[in-house]
């Protein structure tokens, strides 16, 4: 059987999704889970990486097993497995030629920003307090231009690991949500950082330090320090990978 969860989890105390030596991850509680569950060590895909504080309403995780299971009985099982920071939302039983990183063809993402004078002790780990007014027309101004199929190196993370920068932008827009200024980002795939630079880009431009052209200009740039600061980890979400029908 190949299983497929899909994951929705609180990144803030974790160390990201990747399995790494100094730190708790989400996909070493998953894998520790799947493997208590089936009764033999077992690896997990993830559709992407999330770093450290990120959290995910929809990560798309697949495992392999030789045992048949009712697929409510794996997300009883597993939900009882992990901790209440972690849930397993839903699981399907996919074709075995089924691959949650290689086949995702879009991801989306959100940014969530609080922009009050105050803080919030409900937003406290999972969004971005910004206290001074921010011009939403003039970052809505700014964003059009990342539409499309673009060079992102100047929204590009040292130490990213991917073979080349170039990505395809479908949709973006920013918009309130209650009391706060949702983000929203949706591509082929993503580098690393590179929403958080975006936004935090952005910031500068709500904040009237950058104009919504020079922003665009940044593409043409291909540099990352001539970009704004990354945006905390915290305000990020991984909403969705989508796959085709």
């Amino acid at each position: 059987m190949n299983i497929k969860l899909t994951v929705e989890y609180d990144g803030t105390n974790y160390h990201g999704w990747q399995i790494q030596p100094n730190g708790e991850t989400i996909q070493s509680v998953l894998e520790r889970a799947v493997s208590t569950f089936l009764r033999k060590p077992t690896r997990v895909t993830g559709s992407g990486r999330t770093d450290a504080g990120v959290h995910a309403l929809g990560q798309v995780v697949n495992f392999l097993s030789d045992q048949d299971f009712d697929r409510y009985r794996i997300q009883r099982a597993l939900n009882a497995l992990t901790p209440n920071d972690i849930t397993i939302k839903e699981v399907e039983i996919v074709a075995d030629s089924f691959d949650a990183r290689r086949d995702g063809r879009s991801r989306v993402y959100e940014y969530h920003i609080l922009n009050r004078s105050t803080p919030s002790p409900f937003h406290l780990s999972r969004a971005w307090h910004l206290h001074e007014p921010l011009d939403v027309q003039a970052m809505r101004e700014a964003i059009n231009c990342l539409l499309g199929e673009h060079d992102f190196s100047s929204f590009r993370a040292a130490g990213c690991d991917a073979a080349h920068p170039v990505r395809k932008v479908y949709r973006v827009f920013l918009h309130p949500r209650d009391e706060l200024l949702v983000f929203t980002i949706e591509a082929t795939a993503f580098l690393r950082h590179m929403v958080r630079n975006i936004v935090g880009t952005l910031v500068e431009v709500g904040r009237g330090l950058r104009t919504p052209e020079s922003f665009g200009e940044l593409l043409e740039a291909r540099d990352r320090t001539k970009a704004g600061a990354t945006a905390p980890a915290c305000g990020l979400f991984l909403v969705e990978v989508k796959y085709e029908p």
